[in-house]
């Protein structure tokens, strides 16, 4: 089960994805009926069934879970979930955030979804959309040219003065000896001993040289500060691992969360200088990179310089990728801390500065955004947005919001161009007998109006002398589906929808082999991609225009039926296009 609900003491336990479990804690609350009825709700929302897959969700959702508790007792209320009524819960959301509100709402669907003990109205509220607005979501800015340099230059300099002295460390622990032996106490016999019973603190090493337990140690490793020397050479350090985690963002681009939570298991190689990496995207969940090969080389420098600490890793951390040596962890062995104070002493100790002489602070999430901005000023096109999991509303909002007057102008000029071609599309198809120009032309002045047409115009469509596959064009040059004053390059079904196609009697049969070829690819494709690439088409076909012209001629219709032969060459189609 992805997630348990523990009743003594009330907690919910999660298996997250990769295997991990992690522990919200429920007992203590004020009121234990409402506690146990959210505790359930809770364990409904872990993924699959749900959006929590990663930890720091659990840790939201919880957090909003013992909050509403509180509050609600607070407002005097004592009841179960069944008890809640709508103006309670009204009052519980408007004086609280916009994120606390989503939270406990899903937890509350999930609640009814699993035992339908909520009342009417609540299940009604629950249903609409949120109380409180979104707050607005600023745009990550990205780094400056000097400032990721500078970036870049810092974390690589870390990473090049810990691979060299761990390749001298290494080398001398070759020549070194058992300090309890030799007595000598020096690097390399400190050395030799850290890499063959792990890392050691202070204490632990004093009462292995002297036999005994030394309480009392002087300076932060006992009496020798050689061995945090030693072992900082040896072992990563966390601060070297943020170094290693901030320059493969700048390298690949990978989302944080994604980077974070990698693993061993997630690095397929493909070669010497490629690999397959899967992530997971905490909102959207599995996905895959092919990291470019300055990041492939800085992970293979990671593993190899993980190596000497990875055996002493405990079972729980032998599969992650990023460990690093402390000498209160596990064995000496630490995994990624979550609460990012190694990062915070990083910036500190190297003391960036932004181009304003400010300290200079890091966020992933920038890095990212600057790694996707400067594959764009490379003429980059491999994706229509930065971000996979944004809508092209969102990213206009975060990414490309206009700034001077000149691209708020072209802004509008593209919206009123879309609202106008919106509008075009849902005008009704123009539908005409063959009967004499000027008698269309009074039977139809509307038709005749929009399409600018004059008498001799209209002799030409009704003659035949502007037919296209599925209907007369009233201007194969007007430019609505390509360059103005270029002949028309839209593909035939289009014709459906175009504000210039006239349709009559004699095009029944075209019509009615688009039509057999939209039901080959009705039956050839998934529905939602037939509808997303042909379905305005075939509605505004089966609904508006084949209806019409057998109102004008049902004896065309008929004839027309005996000419279709249902088969792809009777269409002007291009090889992708054929029917499998």
């Amino acid at each position: 089960m992805p997630a348990v609900v523990i009743n003594e003491p009330l907690a919910v336990r999660f298996v997250l994805r990769g295997g991990k479990t992690w522990t919200a804690r429920l007992a203590g609350l004020p009121n234990p009926h409402l506690a146990r009825d959210l505790a359930v709700g809770l364990a409904g929302c872990a993924h699959p069934h749900g959006g929590i897959g990663a930890q720091n969700t659990a840790t939201r959702y919880a957090t909003s879970v013992r909050q509403m508790v509180k509050k609600l007792t607070e407002m005097g209320f004592h009841g179960s979930a069944a008890d809640l009524s709508k103006a309670l819960l009204l009052r519980f959301w408007m004086a609280g955030t916009h994120e606390r509100e989503c939270d406990t709402r899903i937890v509350l669907k999930a609640l009814e979804e699993e035992t339908g003990c909520l009342r009417p109205g609540v299940k009604a509220l629950l249903e609409g959309h949120a109380i409180l607005p979104h707050p607005p979501v600023g745009a990550y800015v990205a780094y400056t040219d000097g400032e990721w340099e500078r970036m870049r230059a810092a974390c690589g300099t870390v990473v090049e003065d810990s691979r060299r002295r761990q390749r001298e460390v290494l080398a001398a622990a070759r020549t070194g000896r058992d300090p309890r032996e030799s007595r000598r106490h020096s690097d390399a016999d400190i050395a030799h001993l850290l890499l063959r019973d792990g890392p050691m603190s202070g204490i632990a090493y004093l009462e292995y040289v002297s036999g005994y337990v030394r309480r009392r140690p002087h300076g932060p490793d006992g009496s020798y500060p050689a061995l945090r020397r030693v072992r900082e050479a040896l072992f990563p350090t966390p601060r070297v691992q943020t170094a290693y985690r901030l320059l493969f963002g700048m390298y690949s681009g990978i989302v944080p969360d994604g980077i974070a939570d990698l693993s061993l298991g997630d690095i397929e190689w493909a070669g010497d200088s490629t690999i397959l990496l899967g992530y997971y995207k905490g909102r959207r969940g599995l996905e895959g990179a092919t990291p470019p090969v300055e990041a492939v080389r800085l992970l293979q420098r990671w593993l190899s310089h993980a190596e000497p600490l990875r055996r002493f890793a405990p079972e729980e951390l032998q599969e992650a990728l990023w460990i690093a040596c402390e000498p209160h962890g596990v064995n000496g062995v630490l995994g990624l801390q979550r609460n990012n104070k190694p990062q915070r002493d990083f910036i500190r100790d190297l003391s960036l500065l932004d181009d304003r002489g400010e300290r200079l602070e890091v966020n992933r999430s920038r890095i990212r955004t600057t790694y996707e901005e400067r594959l764009a000023r490379r003429g980059w096109t491999g994706r229509t947005t930065i971000d996979p999991n944004h809508t092209s509303r969102t990213e206009g909002d975060h990414y490309v919001t206009p700034t001077t007057p000149a691209q708020l102008d072209a802004v509008e000029s593209i919206i009123e161009d879309g609202q106008a071609d919106v509008l075009r599309k849902a005008l009704p198809p123009v539908v005409l007998s063959s009967e004499k120009a000027a008698e269309a032309a009074h039977a139809f002045p509307e038709a005749v109006r929009r399409l600018e047409l004059d008498e001799g115009a209209l002799d030409e469509l009704l003659g035949g002398e502007r037919d296209v596959f599925t209907a007369a064009c009233a201007d194969q040059l007007a430019g609505l589906h390509g360059p103005k004053g270029k002949p028309c390059p839209a593909r035939p079904w289009v014709c459906l929808l175009c504000p210039l196609a006239l349709f009559l009697p004699r095009h029944t049969a075209n019509l009615l082999r688009l039509k057999a070829f939209f039901a080959r690819q009705f039956r050839q494709m998934p529905v939602e991609q037939f509808l997303r690439s042909f379905g305005p088409y075939a509605d505004r076909l089966d609904n508006e225009i084949l209806p019409k012209l057998a109102e004008l001629s049902k004896c065309a219709v008929d004839r027309a039926h005996l000419e279709v032969a249902d088969d792809d060459t009777e269409l002007p189609l291009r090889p992708e296009e054929i029917s499998a």
